[in-house]
């Protein structure tokens, strides 16, 4: 929110937090179930996009922006991993993709767990 030319942040009681704190986990282990089935994650990137502006000026912020670069990237690479699988070098790239992935979820989720951000 702006007034004049000061950035102001929103203010966010407890029990806010405590909300955004849990919605965040409930993204993280969609995003992990996701892995293996891929439904999930698409649930979990609708809630990413839809709630981003509620996690503003918190903590929560930077793990929604984590998870959406994290999603995005990694359908990215996803997609240019099946297109290149018949000449054998896709399996690789899907290979180190999901290693990728999971390092993300993981390193989200004990930044999550600590009550620290993560970099933006």
């Amino acid at each position: 929110m702006q007034t004049g030319n000061l950035e102001v942040a929103p203010t966010v009681d407890g029990q806010q937090l405590q909300s955004l704190r849990n919605l965040t986990l409930v993204t993280y282990v969609l995003y992990a179930v996701g892995v293996f089935t891929g439904l999930p994650a698409l649930i979990a990137i609708i809630i990413n996009h839809v709630k981003v502006g509620d996690t503003e000026g918190t903590i929560y912020r930077s793990h929604f922006s984590w998870q959406m670069r994290s999603f995005w990237w990694s359908l990215l690479w996803a997609f240019l991993g099946w297109i290149t699988v018949f000449i054998g070098v896709g399996f690789v790239i899907l290979a180190a993709n999901w290693i990728w992935l999971v390092y993300r979820l993981v390193r989200g989720f004990l930044a999550w767990n600590d009550g620290q951000p993560m970099p933006v």
